[in-house]
């Protein structure tokens, strides 16, 4: 629903007749030649035609369109296709740090009156808006300096998001026309995120509010009343239940199938409760209607019981750690303890080249992604599993380096054996004359001993050692 927000770059723009334009980032230097200056004012003529088409006056036009040109940084920032992600306990470490949440306190106290009247009107829990608002602009400290108008433009005119842009650029264009506020202000993120709350302008359309009767939706405004009620009206839109958490940190049983543990398998408490699901205090898992079980590090990390308002979170913004986030910044705005999770620190997640590599790797190995970009999907998560589920893993769906590391090894045929395939090579040898002793999963010298003898009589070299080759060579 909105775009992640970017921070403040310096930039220098310098004009030149038949000259580039130079814009000097904090990390590289990006160009904009005269000739994509040229074809960008082609694109604005042109533009122009698609705008007054869908209802938008020429004078609102040309006044938000007076004087915009390509904004370099855009074009870079949409252009950079990130390496690496950022680790979920990062994540959570920076979204509900010490500073958040008494910068969160203190906004509570201050508005204490706003926040009942905003949870009274629209049925949303105060502290989910207030988590909201401290993750998407730090609480209105930053929200971006850019003009929406020409960021919008860049990236309608750049082509790699073209329908979007331009779908969001028609909207800023309806907002100014409504009169919400000027072009001038109308200022957010490189991508189009605009205010405290980082609505995207269709966004803005659907669900901003006039919380404080001006005849304005202004969620740029330093009093924050219009964004905040605009967040709350977005969630409880979305069903909201009041009163009832977004989540639960559980404890599983020893034996539990991870197959069953994602976003998309949700069941109602007794089902879970019946496996062994317990509070992490051992207490019953609490009933707020069907709920599903995530692990967002994998098998070695936490386990998190997701109720229906953690999805209505992810309206917002669709990832677990955002969810998470925003969920227990509020709880801490609340007076709640810190989680004190354990992460596996020492098993990294991929960044976007190793994800397409795995995916790769997973289809070549028949465990189809439906597609390779680096984007783990449902369909990307099955194929880990199904992949794990296949070598005797957790089929958590977590990918990572030591997962791809795997994945590897196994499109190479070097990956290690498990006791199941190691007692199939022994059983298999033995039906076939080839004397490898009782089938136990463990390679001792008599085992040794028959694979060598076996792939003597096949003519390959005689290491006595079993792989993935020697598996597949015997019908495994």
């Amino acid at each position: 629903m909105r775009s992640t927000l970017i921070g403040a770059l310096a930039l220098v723009l310098a004009l030149g007749g038949g000259l580039s334009t130079t814009v000097a980032a904090a990390d590289e230097e990006v160009r904009i030649t005269a000739r994509q200056a040229q074809d960008f004012e082609r694109w604005k003529w042109n533009f122009r035609s698609e705008a007054l088409a869908a209802g938008i006056a020429p004078q609102v036009y040309d006044n938000a369109f007076a004087g915009v040109t390509l904004n370099a940084k855009v074009i870079r920032l949409d252009g950079r296709q990130p390496e690496f992600s950022r680790p979920i306990w990062k994540y959570l470490e920076s979204a509900v740090s010490p500073t958040r949440v008494a910068n969160g306190r203190e906004k509570l106290a201050e508005n204490a009156e706003l926040m009942a009247e905003i949870e009274r009107r629209y049925g949303v829990d105060r502290q989910v808006v207030l988590g909201i608002w401290g993750l998407e602009s730090a609480y209105g400290s930053f929200y971006g300096d850019n003009s929406v108008i020409r960021s919008l433009a860049t990236l309608a005119f750049d082509g790699r998001r073209e329908k979007f842009a331009k779908e969001q650029l028609i909207a800023a264009l309806r907002i100014l026309q409504r009169g919400d506020i000027s072009a001038e202000r109308m200022r957010g993120s490189w991508a189009g995120a605009m205010g405290h709350t980082q609505f995207i302008p269709t966004s803005f359309e659907s669900y901003a509010v006039d919380f404080t009767g001006d005849g304005r939706r202004d969620i740029w405004a330093d009093d924050a009343q219009d964004a905040l009620a605009s967040a709350a009206n977005y969630l409880a839109r979305h069903g909201w239940k009041l009163g009832q958490p977004a989540y639960a940190i559980v404890r599983l049983p020893q034996g539990i199938d991870y197959f069953e543990l994602n976003a998309s398998n949700k069941q109602p408490a007794g089902y879970w409760a019946a496996r062994g699901v317990t509070l992490a205090n051992g207490a019953p898992v609490p009933n707020y209607g069907d709920a599903a079980i995530v692990l967002p590090a994998g098998a070695r990390g936490p386990a998190v019981m997701t109720f229906h308002n953690f999805g209505v979170i992810r309206k917002y913004n669709n990832a677990t750690s955002y969810a998470m986030g925003v969920a227990h910044l509020g709880e801490r705005i609340m007076g709640a303890p810190p989680l004190n999770l354990t992460w596996p620190t020492d098993d990294r997640p991929l960044g976007r080249t190793e994800r397409k590599t795995l995916q790769e790797q997973l289809t070549a190995l028949g465990f189809d992604t439906d597609g390779i970009d680096g984007i783990l999907g449902p369909n990307s998560r099955k194929a880990i599993r199904d992949f794990q589920r296949s070598r005797g893993l957790p089929a958590d769906g977590y990918a990572s380096e030591k997962l791809l590391t795997r994945v590897q090894m196994a499109t190479e045929g070097r990956e290690p054996l498990g006791a199941s395939q190691i007692m199939f090579i022994q059983s298999t040898l033995n039906a076939r004359g080839f004397n490898a002793g009782t089938p136990d999963g463990l390679i001792g010298p008599r085992t040794r001993t028959a694979i060598a003898n076996y792939q003597r009589t096949v003519g390959a070299p005689m290491d006595g050692q079993p792989s993935i080759a020697l598996l597949r060579a015997l019908g495994g």
